[in-house]
């Protein structure tokens, strides 16, 4: 997600986060995980995803891959390394 900076902090980008996790919902996924700043996605109620034995295929620090259950205990037994799609390759 990205934001031009001339809108930025006027809610925006937090309304499209809500946004995109009640859609998630809507679509029954039980979990959502995001590689982003650690100071902003927290308050949407992401951790860490080393919490949950949740790793990236990508050597990040630990606190910007992280992981929201969006149906309580649905993690409860997950582990694994999350992989992304080819084309994130290139980014």
């Amino acid at each position: 997600m990205a934001v031009a900076p001339e809108c930025q902090r006027k809610g925006v980008g937090s309304a499209l986060v809500r946004a995109g996790l009640d859609r998630c919902k809507q679509l029954g996924f039980g979990a959502v995980v995001v590689l982003g700043h650690s100071k902003y996605y927290p308050r949407f109620g992401f951790s860490p995803s080393t919490r949950f034995g949740i790793g990236c295929e990508y050597e990040l620090p630990e606190e910007v891959f992280m992981v929201l259950e969006l149906l309580p205990g649905y993690l409860r037994s997950a582990s694994g390394t999350i992989k992304y799609h080819a084309v994130f390759s290139n980014v």
